[in-house]
């Protein structure tokens, strides 16, 4: 083992060092993260081309492992962490280069219910995944949805809820959407432990996603969707 821990990210070429970074995210080195994305910015990479070649593709590996069961929470929550680190610092500079952007998103856990490690799980997945993520936290009246969604010019709102006494007030937040006119301008996704297929169709959502892996795949698929009939 001890060779392996005299890897020096430098001295690998841009295809050796991304792979790399895939392993280093995999793992959750967050330091080691940080100093590769600087080396690629240092060779000329583009922010954009970090992002989604590096970070985005290695935390795809990760989100798979995930759903199938081969990685655990605490696991995926280190890797976000490496890839915020990595985030970071392509964040400012992504904004300075225009970036295409995914989307951006808000999220919280609604009213009543103070729990959110899925929902920081699905907002580092999503972030991993190169969306912008607004986080309003725990315990959101319908309001911080909307003002939010409205200020940020939000393309997604997500809603996560742990007891079943707060599920209901999803439903709240959509027909409060739909009493506004709002309705069709965002994509609603709902998740959390006690809701299923079922209670997301019944409510209006536009998809309820069981965990954080589906919730990425659910939010490009239906925005690459949306963004091609609106081109149509």
């Amino acid at each position: 083992m001890a060779d392996e821990d005299d890897i020096i990210l430098s001295e690998l070429d841009d295809e050796e060092l991304v792979l790399q970074m895939h392993d280093d995210l995999y793992d959750g080195m967050k330091e080691e993260i940080e100093e590769a994305v600087g080396i690629l910015l240092d060779r000329n990479w583009t922010p954009y081309d970090i992002l989604t070649k590096a970070l985005v593709a290695g935390m795809t590996v990760v989100g798979n492992d995930f759903r199938d069961g081969i990685l655990f929470v605490p696991e995926v929550l280190l890797a976000a962490n490496a890839m915020k680190g990595g985030m970071a610092i392509l964040k400012p500079l992504l904004a300075e280069t225009g970036a295409p952007r995914m989307g951006k998103m808000v999220i919280g856990t609604v009213k009543g219910d103070i729990h959110d490690i899925g929902k920081n799980l699905v907002a580092m997945m999503m972030e991993g995944a190169g969306f912008e993520i607004v986080d309003l936290g725990i315990n959101n009246p319908v309001e911080n949805y909307l003002d939010t969604a409205e200020r940020e010019g939000a393309d997604i709102i997500g809603m996560s809820a742990l007891l079943t006494t707060t599920m209901p007030y999803m439903k709240v937040v959509i027909d409060t959407l739909k009493e506004k006119g709002l309705r069709d301008k965002y994509l609603v996704l709902v998740g959390g432990a006690p809701l299923n297929e079922e209670f997301g169709k019944a409510i209006g959502a536009d998809a309820y996603c069981r965990d954080a892996a589906v919730a990425v795949e659910t939010a490009k698929q239906m925005l690459s969707r949306r963004h091609n009939q609106m081109s149509a």
